[in-house]
């Protein structure tokens, strides 16, 4: 008796395929790489790097209110933190003043040029398919332009070869004395109407600090600064004898308003 045997259908696909699959690919994509997927090049994370750092820098420096010189915004403002700051996991910045010219008075304008040199360390994953970096470095140039009243602006340039110059030193900022009070105070004892201006001047002869003085309904009122800076110090002799300081809003220090003068406690603005 013949025996027949039913149409056999599809072999079914193996279970283990799958799995060879995943480890075909796994070993594909670890051929010659040995560090994960997707491994950025260490210098163009670092050339982003440089170019976040200019850019924060520029917010940092802002509007520009007070009159400097460009050796002195590079001093006070650029170069001076500690030089190959960490940024964290051993990453580090470097800022160098390169060249700097002119200063922020009037329409004039100043210059900056700033090199950041970043340094950054290699990053195995730290699961499979995680994100890793070689190691690498980058400079970059930028210079910042300045001018008074404006915010400030910047712009990438090419790095000149060499080391950077030594940095500059920031001119003294003109203010009252420390013991501006103390001086105005003992003026403020023994002066009449009539000596008032005189003393005060002889007190603070310097030529960039201003002095306004008036007799008001019997007090003695003298005003001492250095409007540039909005430094001001308001002292009221009292027709009783006593020393006082009137409060005031320092918005009326500003370019425009009624300044350091007595003013602002004979006709304070409403």
């Amino acid at each position: 008796m013949n025996r027949t045997r039913s149409a056999a259908g599809p072999t079914p696909p193996s279970r283990h395929r799958p799995v060879r699959w995943a480890l075909a690919v796994l070993l594909l994509a670890s051929v010659g790489c040995g560090r994960g997927f997707g491994e950025e090049s260490g210098d163009e994370l670092a050339r982003d790097v440089a170019a976040a750092e200019a850019k924060q820098l520029n917010t940092e420096l802002g509007h520009r209110n007070r009159v400097r010189d460009a050796g002195s915004i590079a001093a006070a403002e650029i170069v001076q933190q500690p030089q190959g700051t960490a940024l964290g996991d051993d990453e580090t910045v470097r800022r160098e003043a390169l060249a700097w010219s002119g200063r922020t008075a009037r329409d004039e304008r100043a210059t900056v040029d700033v090199r950041f040199v970043v340094t950054v360390p290699e990053r195995p994953p730290v699961s499979v398919g995680g994100a890793s970096n070689s190691a690498g470095d980058a400079t970059r140039c930028y210079r910042y332009e300045f001018q008074l009243y404006r915010y400030t602006t910047y712009h990438e340039i090419d790095c000149p070869s060499g080391a950077a110059p030594p940095p500059p030193i920031a001119a003294p900022v003109p203010k009252v004395p420390e013991d501006g009070r103390q001086r105005l105070t003992a003026v403020l004892r023994t002066a009449t109407p009539d000596t008032l201006a005189g003393a005060v001047r002889a007190a603070f002869p310097q030529d960039w600090i201003t002095v306004d003085t008036t007799v008001h309904e019997g007090a003695l009122v003298a005003a001492v600064g250095v409007p540039a800076e909005r430094d001001c110090l308001l002292l009221v002799r009292t027709p009783a004898g006593k020393i006082e300081a009137p409060g005031y809003d320092r918005i009326w220090l500003e370019p425009g308003e009624t300044g350091c003068r007595t003013g602002l406690y004979v006709s304070p603005p409403r």
